[in-house]
């Protein structure tokens, strides 16, 4: 078939009519430059030259860019440089200090080394300004991976943020974490046992679905390396219609460094509080002399103590990728990625009915408790230009994600009054979990016009299976009463570290003695079928409009063994087998009005699905709650795209949310089940976010933003109308200002000098657990033992609202740099917490420094 032909048969589905219409390339700018610029991975070329003196010797360092984009290398000791760029005529700029700057006009040519005249630099009687190549792209011009359309932000009725590279390395970013501070109504929920962060945004959790780095979902039991990454994409609010089962609160994408064909690279060390020791690596450049394949292999090696008292932690971190360009138009990126992270589980200081106790370093876990986990992965992604108008992109990968947890009990102290209030019993507990993950994805984009109407399409499918395995061990048959069991390590006071407390005669000593218990298997399937299409009505009026449909098999396998009567009798063990199979169609709909080309209002609704665990009234699986979300906003690039400042509200309505029938329904006393449900209950969540970014100007650059989200049950037969849902603030705000000193200083020690500040507001949370105004086992209000009326045992914890507020300098001196930063600097304390039984406190004020070496 030829390529004409193709193209006409894509057409037909969306002409509405018997007949094709003729095909043009859309005619959008941005849709253009997006699809075939410098975000492209392939179509790229070389530009090869040389530099000297007017002695004619060859001149080192000297910066070689392209103008106006984010294209550029510096020249070796021989004076030679060689520059990749994607095809296209620009500006090349060459630039040294005491050097006369030269500009001429270049091309680039797919697949092709073009080479240069030679430069011949003369000196300069003026103080040249150094030349820093940064990206031209504003917040909103650029694209983001993760939405898989080629097109800028500001054409999508939907909110998204980037944080690239440069603003990660100027704020030292450590952990996600500290990334956050970056993307207004993005926060951590939680930090259960110290081993991960658990983030949320507009009221919904990221779980691992809603996580992906390279556009492949990872397991966010651990806490991924950000010395790795390129940049950080927050895609706001429902993304269903591209990946399927995700939570309605958005997802998170982080997009690792890639293979350069120029040589370069840095070697770094960071230091700072508790004892922590950071080298970092990072080489890129051609294998060999090779125009075709580049490579990139960056690393780390982590330890350090904690400000909590017997916490410490140690993990080594690999991420090699090699790039091959197999033909000018298509390109195979492959990436691996390897951590091992060992640290000490930390349920942090524990609580006394929902009541936090006072103390900021009090460790609560037994010794020798550790939790080990190793994560690999593999990605292979190959890009096709089929021609200037379509691409094709296909993505295969795996990860093999190993867990094994050895911890104590999480600390709950006892609340009955008498001399055993505020007493933890201490347990043992112990988990094996391993899991396979493995992914197929074919997107197919392109854009063309059929009459007046202009199309950015997105035709794509994808398939995924979830293995995991998970060993359970439980507290061994008693000595001397075999059909007990010994569950208790021993008893502390949460009130007085110094109390004497009686231990019971027989206790568990070691992890040793558990036993295994269960045994659970899960097999989960998933696949699904996308179209999207981003319509140009006019140059003003663009609609996004698409569906996707989604099956999901859920298979489980459950083996329970009797550990006291039968710990060896398989015979007397207990198979259960649960299967689910679930489908569900996420459509998608979007309006953007642009009055001026660097303004836009747009409005959107987007539909996305969860799946549900429990059974009807009938004993048949309940269907997938359907999330409905609508969202409104303004994008704004100021002052000819210097300054980037978006509003976005939403409101996100879960109005079939799963919730158990209650015994005093009449419909109890038939049902098929012990514990029958039904699709009835409503959980809201609206809010507003603002995101300010700007481009360096005059040496200053600005980060800031403000959230604020309500979420909360409007519809329950167990909870108050109105009741918040836990981890949530109602308020966040970010604020970054980070000042160049070479922007005014062009010949003094200032030059070189970074400084900036950054602050980081969370209010209002809560955690414990929600107060039900009914007991849902009798479906009455609650009584105590006498039958008066009573109050829920469930109370909520308010979490103290805080302020990060740190503050960084930075010297550059050729290739060396220095950065220190001082965290916390007004030693904020505050939690993170999970329920009542995981509450951690922030860390202290605290000090880093960063030494690099760039070559």
């Amino acid at each position: 078939m030829s390529r004409s032909a193709l193209l006409l048969l894509l057409s037909l589905p969306l002409s509405g009519v018997a007949h094709a219409l003729p095909l043009t390339v859309a005619t959008s700018p941005r849709i253009a430059s997006a699809v075939a610029g410098a975000d492209d991975p392939v179509r790229r070329g070389w530009l090869t030259g040389k530099v000297s003196d007017a002695a004619g010797k060859p001149v080192e360092g000297v910066t070689v860019a392209l103008k106006g984009t984010s294209f550029g290398t510096s020249t070796a000791a021989d004076g030679n440089f060689r520059l990749s760029a994607q095809a296209g005529s620009y500006e090349l700029v060459v630039t040294s200090i005491g050097y006369v700057a030269q500009e001429v006009p270049v091309t680039v040519t797919g697949g092709e080394s073009t080479p240069v005249p030679a430069f011949t630099l003369a000196a300069s009687n003026q103080n040249l300004s150094e030349v820093t190549v940064t990206g031209a792209k504003s917040l909103n011009q650029r694209t983001v991976s993760v939405g898989k359309l080629p097109v800028a932000t500001l054409d999508l009725p939907q909110s998204a943020v980037t944080v690239e590279r440069e603003v990660l390395e100027q704020q030292q970013v450590l952990r996600l974490s500290d990334a956050l501070v970056n993307v207004s109504g993005l926060y951590v929920t939680s930090t259960t046992g110290g081993t991960q962060e658990e983030l949320g945004s507009r009221g919904f959790a990221y779980g691992s679905n809603n996580t992906f780095k390279n556009g492949v979902r990872f397991n966010n039991g651990v806490m991924p390396e950000a010395s790795s990454l390129e940049r950080m994409e927050v895609l706001k609010g429902s993304a269903a219609i591209l990946y399927g089962n995700v939570a309605a609160g958005g997802v998170l994408n982080l997009v690792t460094k890639k293979p350069q064909f120029e040589k370069g690279g840095s070697v770094g060390l960071r230091v700072g509080s508790f004892g922590l020791w950071k080298p970092i690596v990072d080489v890129y450049g051609a294998v060999g002399n090779s125009e075709k394949v580049a490579f990139r292999l960056n690393g780390t090696y982590e330890t350090a103590n904690s400000f909590r008292d017997g916490v410490e932690s140690n993990r080594v971190y690999v991420n090699p990728s090699l790039l091959f360009e197999l033909t000018p138009k298509t390109t195979l990126i492959l990436e691996g990625d390897y951590l091992r992270d060992n640290r000490t589980p930390d349920y942090g200081i524990g609580s006394i009915d929902y009541q936090i106790q006072e103390s900021r370093t009090r460790f609560l876990n037994v010794p020798g408790a550790d939790n080990a986990t190793n994560q690999t992965s593999a990605t292979a992604t190959l890009s096709s230009r089929l021609n200037d108008a379509w691409q094709i992109r296909a993505v295969g990968a795996f990860q093999r994600y190993d867990n094994e947890l050895r911890s104590a009990t999480r600390p709950v102290g006892v609340i009955t009054p008498g001399p055993t209030y505020g007493n933890l019993v201490r347990g043992l507990q112990r988990t094996e979990t391993a899991e396979n993950y493995y992914l197929a994805q074919l997107d197919l984009t392109g854009t063309f016009r059929t009459g007046f109407l202009g199309h950015t399409l997105l035709v794509g499918a994808d398939a995924d299976q979830y293995q995991s395995s998970t060993i359970g061990y439980t507290n061994p048959a008693s000595a001397s009463r075999p059909t007990t069991a010994v569950s208790t390590y021993d008893i502390i006071s949460l009130l007085d570290p110094n109390k004497s407390i009686e231990q019971p005669v027989e206790r568990l000593s070691s992890f040793n003695e558990l036993v295994r218990n269960s045994l659970t298997k899960g097999n989960t399937r998933r696949a699904g079928f996308y179209v999207q299409d981003l319509l140009s009505v006019s140059d003003k009026v663009k609609v996004l409009a698409g569906v996707r449909w989604s099956y999901q098999e859920t298979p489980s396998d459950v083996f329970n063994y009797n550990t006291i009567a039968n710990i060896n009798n398989r015979t007397a063990n207990t198979y259960v087998v649960n299967r689910r199979f679930d489908n569900a169609f996420s459509p998608r709909l979007g309006v953007v009005y642009q009055p001026i080309k660097t303004s836009s209002v747009f409005a959107s609704y987007s539909n996305s699905f969860t799946p549900n665990t429990g059974v009807d009234l009938e004993g048949k699986t309940l269907a997938p709650s359907l999330i409905d979300q609508y969202e409104v906003g303004i994008k704004n690039d100021l002052f000819k795209g210097a300054l980037s400042a978006n509003v976005t509200a939403y409101r996100i309505v879960n109005s079939n949310q799963a919730q158990g029938i209650l015994p005093t329904d009449p419909r109890f006393a038939t049902a098929a089940t012990a514990s029958p449900q039904e699709l009835a209950g409503q959980v809201t969540s609206k809010g507003v976010e603002v995101d300010v970014q700007s481009k360096p100007m005059m040496g200053w650059t600005l980060i800031t933003g403000y959230s604020y989200n309500h979420t909360a049950y409007t519809k329950s037969n167990i909870y108050e109308d109105g009741s918040r849902l836990r981890y949530n603030p109602a308020h966040t705000a970010n604020f970054s200002l980070f000042y160049n000193f070479s922007h005014s200083f062009d010949n003094t020690f200032l030059r070189g000098l970074t400084a900036g500040v950054t602050s980081y507001y969370v209010g209002d949370k809560l955690a414990g657990r929600n107060s039900r105004f009914l007991n849902p086992a009798t479906g009455k209000p609650w009584v105590d033992a006498s039958g008066n009326p009573s109050a829920d045992v469930n109370k909520f914890i308010s979490i103290p609202n805080y302020t990060l507020f740190d503050a960084s300098l930075g010297y550059t001196f050729e290739r060396f740099s220095v950065r220190v930063k001082l965290a916390n600097i007004l030693d904020e304390l505050s939690y993170n917490l999970h329920d009542d039984n995981s509450v951690n406190p922030i860390a202290p004020r605290n000090f880093s420094a960063t030494a690099n070496y760039r070559f």
